[in-house]
């Protein structure tokens, strides 16, 4: 039995640890927060008092982490994975971070003895949950199909892009992809909602044609309710839009629609909503709704009163 330790159990890494046990891996998490790994325990895995105690004896150690200097942080600190893992010990990284620090990483677990390779999945906590996760890998072929019943445990689609950072470079497109079809999708709710239509039988009828996505499918039942309960934090996709600017500005790349959603997802966040699900790009658009109407408002008042005093 392959032992994995899970390193990040969050809204993604928890169920994706859950799965892992039901596939038949010997699962010890380890999270900041211990209650965390409850789910895990209950599944048959087992909970770590710390990142050494968990990596000891793993043959996998998989990480699901918010950001780059988190991965950082596990993989290089005092008793972290590299001071604590066995030589030869696989590294897998499912967090979403930067491809140049991806392979950085990679470089420096390699120094170590060590092999990793970086992949970042894409589905939110349903595809987590469901293990129907897209899943896009880079590093060595031979690492990738060693490890293949692993992702196959958490992952509809497994698919090696490239070397090392390859993985983080195409989820970098994804959430390009992703933020963008969220902000048309809130447009289109304010757009039928302002022509008093019938949102539900609209919305499905769209999603049966051209339009539809797993987007409609995941975000747009939820968005119509303002329902912003977290499947992925808007911080979280601040984050990744960050990574997709950089990139686009070293390769000298104009990106006009991804820098337009980037500074909305940006202005989420400064608002203090960056702990709500990524589709509350809709609640930007109704607070630019409301200010128009209250300009309006204002507006009409004031040629009222220029009017009266005229007269």
């Amino acid at each position: 039995m392959t032992t994995v330790a899970f390193l990040g159990l969050g809204i993604m890494g928890r169920p994706m640890a859950v799965n892992l046990v039901s596939a038949g891996f010997a699962v010890v998490g380890y999270s900041r927060r211990p209650e965390s790994a409850d789910p895990v325990v209950r599944a048959g895995g087992r909970a770590a008092t710390s990142i050494a105690d968990a990596v000891a004896q793993a043959d996998v150690v998989a990480l699901m982490l918010p950001d780059g200097p988190d991965v950082e942080a596990v993989l290089t600190g005092e008793q972290g994975v590299f001071d604590s893992v066995r030589p030869g010990t696989l590294i897998v990284d499912f967090s979403s971070i930067s491809p140049a620090t991806s392979r950085e990483l990679a470089r420096r677990a390699a120094e170590r003895g060590l092999r990793m390779l970086d992949a970042p999945v894409s589905g939110g906590e349903a595809g987590a949950i469901e293990g129907t996760l897209s899943i896009m890998i880079g590093g060595a072929e031979e690492d990738v199909e060693r490890l293949r019943p692993l992702f196959e445990a958490v992952g509809a689609t497994v698919q090696r892009v490239g070397d090392h950072g390859a993985g983080q470079s195409v989820k970098a497109a994804n959430q390009l992809i992703v933020a963008g079809a969220i902000q048309l999708v809130a447009e289109a709710i304010k757009l039928l909602e302002a022509l008093d239509v019938d949102l539900d039988a609209a919305l499905r009828v769209i999603n049966g044609g051209l339009a539809g996505s797993k987007v409609l499918d995941r975000k747009a039942a939820a968005m119509l309710k303002r329902d912003f309960t977290p499947g992925f934090r808007a911080e979280l996709h601040h984050k990744d839009l960050g990574i997709v600017t950089a990139a686009a500005r070293d390769a000298s790349l104009p990106l006009p629609l991804g820098n337009a959603v980037a500074q909305l997802m940006a202005a989420l966040v400064a608002q203090g909503r960056g702990s709500l699900d990524h589709g509350a790009l809709l609640a930007v658009l109704d607070d630019l709704t409301a200010a128009r109407g209250t300009e309006a408002a204002n507006g009409a008042e004031a040629r009222r009163r220029h009017e009266g005093i005229t007269k």
